[in-house]
């Protein structure tokens, strides 16, 4: 089990100007949203931006991590993103759930 601490510190090593916001969908320390905001994505397609993360992240798939919903974005992308969160074990199906509940958990 693992905390969003240390998610948002792993993922600062591969964007070190991100500001990252990490979300323990089930608080069980496995399943994570994580929303990484960086001024350095400009121009990059969203793979792109994922795979940055990634090439950090995957040493910890699947375990301790099982499962991690990146939405890596600009500063300009955020402001109109909305407040979900996609969580994809969520009902058996997937779901998106509000991100901002989920802060104040």
């Amino acid at each position: 089990m693992v905390a969003t601490e240390w998610i948002e510190a792993e993922v600062l090593k591969a964007v070190p100007d991100a500001h990252v916001e990490a979300i323990d969908l089930h608080r069980s320390g496995d399943h994570f949203h994580v929303r990484v905001i960086s001024e350095s994505f400009d121009g990059m397609r969203p793979l792109q931006r994922q795979r940055l993360v990634l090439a950090v992240m995957k040493q910890h798939i699947p375990h301790p991590i099982h499962a991690l919903d990146l939405k890596c974005m600009t500063p300009a992308q955020a402001e109109t993103a909305g407040d979900t969160a996609f969580d994809p074990h969520g009902g058996g199906q997937g779901v998106h759930i509000r991100r901002i509940e989920k802060n104040k958990e």
